[in-house]
């Protein structure tokens, strides 16, 4: 099969296509046909230094994808052959998802939403799930609830914007003034410009912050929380302030969810979350698509076709 592997540390040139033998689904495992998978930023991460991932004998990056069940192991009992799934299998291991077939824990994988399509579906589980797991699983929005989503017109901001708005809450984001038309789309009460104003200059008395940035944005955001306000960092438990008494800060690594996916697909099939695909590139084009991501300025995700 065709795979596109890392064949040293360091910039996107190191992304290469080779062929490569076909993995075969063991106990609970099924073999997934891939049609699109996802780039995310630990994509590029992992590729420039190995960090995180338990790397097999080919190292191979990617973690997002959409597919059909080409075959299933002993044992499974929820996917048939044919079946249209997604998900992210076995992060933080390497899943090697930039492949024409990758191998995955059945429960990795949910049935893919019917009104999505593969390029769509791709698009969704790491950065959905992250958004989920942060909001629902750490932070436990509630109804009526404020909450500030930093950098809300990216990857895991603009389905945190949603997520956070389908639990009834108050939603504020920050973007560059271009994309705040889409995060109010997106269902943003409030959209602040962070290179014209402070945040923590005009928001104040949030219940929860998701915080992708890290750094000194962290530190930052326990400013406008209440008594009783949960702090969830992404980028690494490094960048997790140390908190007051009376607010939480967490960080949180997103993990395999089949449950998880369920939600969100179910959020997608009332009409409440839609993924926002800014680049599909051919599988072929992986190296272009960690150049565009690099850049730091991608609305939403970047998205490979395979199959």
């Amino acid at each position: 099969m065709r795979a596109v592997v890392v064949e040293q540390w360091g910039g996107p040139e190191n992304l290469v296509e080779r062929e490569v033998d076909r993995p075969e689904p063991g106990l609970n495992e099924v073999l997934v046909r891939v049609h699109a998978a996802g780039v995310n930023p630990v994509d590029w991460k992992t590729r420039a230094g190995g960090a995180l991932i338990e790397w097999g004998a080919v190292p191979a990056v990617g973690w997002d994808v959409s597919g059909t069940v080409e075959a299933v192991g002993p044992g499974v009992g929820i996917f048939r052959p044919g079946d249209e799934v997604f998900g992210m299998p076995l992060f933080p291991r390497q899943a090697g998802g930039y492949a024409e077939y990758v191998v995955a824990p059945a429960r990795h994988l949910a049935p893919k939403p019917a009104s999505l399509t593969h390029v769509e579906a791709a698009a969704l589980p790491l950065a959905a799930l992250t958004a989920w797991q942060a909001l629902v699983d750490a932070a436990d929005v509630r109804p009526g609830e404020r909450v500030l989503v930093h950098a809300a017109a990216g990857g895991v901001g603009h389905f945190a914007v949603q997520i956070a708005k389908a639990r009834g809450a108050y939603v504020i984001g920050t973007a560059s003034a271009a994309k705040h038309d889409l995060v109010r789309e997106l269902g943003a009460d409030e959209v602040i410009d962070y290179r014209e104003n402070r945040f923590e200059d005009v928001v104040s008395d949030v219940d929860v912050v998701l915080d992708g940035l890290g750094g000194e944005t962290a530190e930052r955001s326990l400013t406008v929380l209440r008594e009783g306000g949960r702090l969830i960092t992404l980028p690494g438990p490094d960048d997790v302030p140390a908190a007051p008494d009376g607010v939480l800060a967490a960080w949180v690594l997103v993990e395999p969810d089949h449950l998880g996916l369920r939600e969100i697909a179910a959020l997608v099939e009332q009409g409440r979350l839609k993924p926002v695909v800014e680049t599909v590139l051919p599988l072929a084009e992986a190296a272009k698509a960690h150049e565009i991501g690099e850049r730091g300025r991608t609305t939403g995700k970047i998205v490979l076709t395979v199959a």
